[in-house]
């Protein structure tokens, strides 16, 4: 059975990590199985959930394949406690009031000690577009506040020009040792040396600009291209156009599309559908009635003895499915019947009604 890891966590497709962590959090503390009211199955499904989600490359592909794709539907099994997320359960039962992060102490044990992660944050942006641009696509540029990579230093933090000097905090190794007291007892642990991002070095001299950190608050003109035909609430993940991150790549920019309705214009899938009114002997004898579509003005032949509520179809103008192939173009009659009639009207009709009509 496939499983909406969304839905499980409550969040939105564009969520951002930050977002999936919060919410697993929470719903990971109402659920715990040692707390009153807590849900072993429910806990299990939303571990599940954030395993993929938090993974940037499980969650890509979970985004393509759904809870089919390699590693998914409970990937997580068979891995140890690397499989399995306990940060954020402090002071779970018996621990006397010691506050401790299980997901610090495996993370680190197992090699996936949180120092190693050099991805920027991603970034969710709505973005609101006119009907007539969701049907045939459009390209918007956005400003963006954001994480830039250094102009000067191109992220490396040092001034430009400047050598190199070994880092003193890990002794050039890049790598630096902690110990942690944990209720297993003392465990020492190797994770990746926050000052020179695990290069042994640092610049000898700071960069003017950001001041060493190799990155700076900035804006940036994106362009994003909108493919013909997307839907309402459609996100458009653009990749490494987030938040940058000196020494790693940068996170992934979500565009939430919001298609503002038409005046009278319906997407029905690939086909746009309207409603047209005619009047009563033109659905008896037939007529022609002038119909704007988003490719222009057409002239729509109605034909004779028509029913109410009966579709016409303009074959071509609707929603494009390709570069050469498009949905078509619905019109709904509607039979507008006379409030009044004139004397005259009247005696027409009821020599129609003596003809059985």
């Amino acid at each position: 059975m496939a499983n909406d890891y969304y839905k499980i966590l409550g969040v939105d497709k564009g969520a951002t990590k930050d977002d999936i962590k919060k919410a697993f959090r929470k719903l990971a503390h109402q659920y715990h199985p040692d707390k009153q009211g807590g849900n072993e199955a429910k806990f299990k499904e939303i571990n599940e959930a954030y395993q993929i989600l938090s993974d940037d490359s499980k969650r890509a592909s979970y985004d393509t394949y759904g809870s089919a794709f390699p590693g998914g539907n409970g990937g997580a099994q068979g891995q140890g406690f690397g499989g399995f997320d306990f940060s954020g359960f402090q002071g779970f039962n018996g621990t006397e009031g010691m506050e401790f992060d299980l997901g610090d102490i495996f993370g680190d044990f197992f090699g996936g000690g949180r120092g190693s992660v050099k991805r920027g944050r991603d970034i969710s942006i709505d973005l609101e577009i006119p009907f007539a641009e969701s049907v045939f696509g459009t390209e918007r540029k956005v400003l963006i506040t954001k994480t830039l990579v250094c102009s000067d230093c191109h992220g490396t933090g040092g001034k430009p020009g400047t050598k190199m000097k070994k880092c003193e905090i890990c002794n050039g190794q890049g790598k630096v040792h902690d110990a942690k007291r944990t209720i297993f007892g003392n465990i020492s642990t190797v994770r990746e040396c926050s000052t020179c991002l695990g290069k042994g070095e640092v610049p000898a001299e700071k960069c003017a600009k950001c001041h060493g950190a190799g990155a700076l608050r900035g804006q940036e003109e994106i362009k994003i291209s909108i493919p013909a035909g997307i839907s309402n609430g459609e996100v458009i993940r653009m990749t490494g156009r987030g938040e940058a991150s000196p020494g790693g790549v940068a996170g992934d920019l979500y565009v939430k599309i919001h298609c503002l309705p038409h005046s009278f214009l319906k997407r029905e899938g690939v086909n746009l559908a309207m409603n047209l009114d005619i009047k009563l002997t033109d659905a008896l004898l037939g007529g022609e009635y002038p119909v704007e579509t988003l490719d222009g003005k057409i002239a729509v032949k109605i034909p004779e003895g028509v029913s109410h509520g009966e579709i016409l179809r303009v074959r071509g103008k609707g929603v494009p499915i390709d570069k050469t192939h498009r949905g078509d173009f619905l019109i709904k009659l509607n039979i507008k019947l006379p409030k009044k009639l004139s004397k005259k009207a009247q005696k027409l009709f009821e020599e129609l009604k003596g003809e059985g009509i």
